[in-house]
């Protein structure tokens, strides 16, 4: 009986672990992802382009880049406490114009969970020394 006991318990530990990894996202993948983004948005450099830059993005809150014409409902998410963290980026890469509402950004979103991780872990190596 507690050989069973200490099998499940070891299945769960594994089990969860794999969980953690798939969470963590690929940053080479990413950079492959981030090829759908980069005709808007650079991300190893502060420049704006359609998009505004993601130099950083992590941490920001929303519509708040230098020098970048953002839409009134980006801009109002920012003022109603939207930043940009890994949960709320997540939403907005799958579904951009359900999360922020009146958002000018044309992309329909990334569906695959593993793509948004991938894209993730990309875009942390991009991020601003404060």
């Amino acid at each position: 009986m507690n050989y069973h006991i200490l099998l499940i318990g070891v299945s769960v530990a594994i089990f969860s672990a794999c969980g953690v990894n798939a969470q963590e996202g690929d940053a080479n993948a990413g950079a492959t992802v981030f090829n759908k983004c980069k005709i808007c948005h650079s991300a190893d450099t502060d420049q704006n382009k359609v998009g505004p830059s993601l130099n950083g993005v992590i941490g920001r809150t929303a519509g708040s880049h230098p020098g970048f014409s953002y839409s009134k409902a980006m801009t109002d998410a920012g003022k109603a406490g939207l930043k940009w963290d890994e949960a709320s980026l997540r939403d907005y890469l799958h579904n951009p114009k359900a999360k922020v509402k009146g958002t000018k950004m044309a992309f329909a979103g990334l569906k695959d969970d593993a793509d948004i991780a991938n894209l993730l872990a990309y875009l942390e190596q991009f991020q601003k020394k404060q």
